[in-house]
């Protein structure tokens, strides 16, 4: 990314003073003075789709949202989005079946995104559950719960209001604070609080001041900054980046405000089922848990459900690979998907008719029929050259690599000719070998250099056609001598 002088990140105003985010007023550092600020970001393979590119009435845009193409497949993918948001679909499944690099993962995580973070989504590979250290059941059964929240609403007694003053009496003697006063108010009334040490030492770490408008918890006597009020938004002649104003709070004080905390059931039973509590969420490996635990919980939440303290929200379970689960895991998967707590389960796989694993059975997608019945299928298709062209480009925009037109012409061809990733990878190769010639943007023979570096599967594989004989353990002959004995 583009280094960003520090300089540059606040207005140049001297009158009196900025008022940064933490509440103090400081200068502003000269340029000459400015530190280069680098914003560290890890790229991958899809942190350029940003939803699926539809628009209000679910048709897919062109190139939208990182998204190039598969308008079928994405029109498919935004109906079952539209019915998981409505809540209308539940324990169903969805199989995207496509050959490889035709985006299948790519929509996946298009819905992931257009869903939001209030949406669990759990994302998994299908050869996961044969290195874990639990049975195969229960590593589908935790990722099952964990793609399930439940949206628990409480009441909390809040006080609600626009800082006026805060006066603290320090002692003489060390200097700490020993007592003072909070004035708050609202647009109806005002009142003056008294305050313990506890409470002065809470509302200096959030560097509380007056103007800023804040809700204090009565149980528990957390204060949470709100915002700075309108009222006092001249106080300042330049404001930090993420200072935020709000007006100032309406009505009575004390409030009854409904909050809502939203955790999955696989959160819920690793809290019940060990001793540790809520810290065993962060102890890594949670181990098998018993059955019993489980039917508690979901027995406790109907209650919550009935007396309406909380709601369901069934999110996602991706699972890429598919083919990779054997026959007692496609078991498994037709009997959880009938339960009525089951997410929506997105599967995918880039096989065709292969064999079961497990079995010596052959089946579309390595899947058994009786699962595969149970599936809404969306297929992809190859991408042409000019959607070939424009994923380059967007990748291209988001490595920040600059390409002249006759170089991205080239790794089109390349794209066509080989395969859409091997393209992909030689952006960032060709980007270092400009580096390295000093030069501004990734000419033809940057490509060509890489092309020349780095093989891919077509000449790798005609590499080992060709010189087979000098490698260890080649099943080539032996492939040939069976075949000369079926004939014989």
């Amino acid at each position: 990314r583009t280094p960003v002088p520090a300089a540059c990140t606040t207005a140049r105003f001297y009158q009196r003073g900025v008022l940064l985010d933490q509440g103090k007023a400081m200068s502003v550092p000269q340029a000459s003075d400015g530190q280069e600020v680098t914003r560290i970001e890890r790229i991958g393979a899809h942190s350029h789709i940003r939803g699926l590119g539809l628009d209000d009435t679910l048709e897919a845009r062109a190139v939208s949202q990182g998204m190039v193409g598969q308008k079928s497949a994405r029109r498919a993918a935004g109906i079952i989005l539209q019915m998981i948001r409505e809540g209308k679909i539940a324990g169903r499944a969805v199989l995207i079946a496509g050959q490889p690099g035709t985006g299948k993962t790519a929509i996946a995580m298009g819905m992931a995104q257009a869903l939001g973070e209030d949406t669990p989504f759990t994302s998994m590979a299908g050869s996961e559950i044969f290195s874990l250290e639990m049975s195969k059941t229960e590593a589908l059964t935790q990722a099952f719960r964990r793609s399930i929240g439940v949206r628990i609403k409480e009441e909390t007694e809040l006080i609600e209001g626009e800082v006026v003053e805060i006066a603290v009496e320090r002692s003489a003697a060390d200097g700490t604070a020993k007592v003072g006063k909070l004035t708050l108010k609202t647009t109806d009334m005002e009142t003056m609080y008294d305050l313990g040490a506890k409470m002065i030492e809470s509302l200096t770490k959030e560097n509380v001041s007056a103007g800023d408008v804040i809700t204090i918890d009565k149980a528990s006597g957390k204060i949470t900054k709100l915002g700075r009020s309108f009222a006092r938004s001249r106080d300042f002649d330049a404001m930090g980046a993420n200072v935020k104003f709000v007006q100032c709070p309406e009505g009575e004080l004390q409030k009854r405000k409904e909050v809502v905390h939203t955790v999955s059931l696989h959160e819920m039973d690793v809290i019940n089922s060990r001793a540790q509590g809520f810290l065993a969420l962060f102890a890594g490996d949670t181990g098998e848990i018993k059955s019993e635990v489980r039917e508690q919980i979901n027995t406790k939440v109907a209650e919550w459900r009935e007396e309406g303290k909380a709601d369901i929200v069934p999110g996602v379970l991706f699972v890429d690979e598919v083919h990779m689960l054997d026959i007692e895991c496609f078991s498994f998967l037709n009997r959880a998907l009938e339960n009525e707590m089951a997410p929506i389960v997105i599967l995918a796989t880039n096989r065709g008719i292969t064999k079961i694993r497990g079995t010596d059975y052959r089946s579309p997608h390595g899947i058994p029929i009786d699962l595969l019945d149970r599936l809404l299928i969306i297929s992809t298709s190859p991408y042409s050259e000019s959607e070939i062209r424009q994923i380059l480009e967007i990748r291209c925009e988001e490595e920040d690599v600059e390409i002249s037109d006759d170089a991205k012409d080239l790794l089109t061809k390349i794209g066509v000719e080989t395969s859409l990733r091997y393209a992909i990878h030689m952006i960032t190769a060709a980007n270092l070998a400009c580096h390295k010639r000093k030069g501004s943007e990734v000419e033809i023979e940057d490509i060509k250099r890489v092309y020349h570096l780095f093989i891919d599967v077509k000449r790798s594989t005609q590499f080992v056609q060709e010189f087979q004989q000098e490698f260890l353990f080649s099943e080539a002959d032996a492939a040939s001598d069976e075949n000369a004995m079926k004939d014989g």
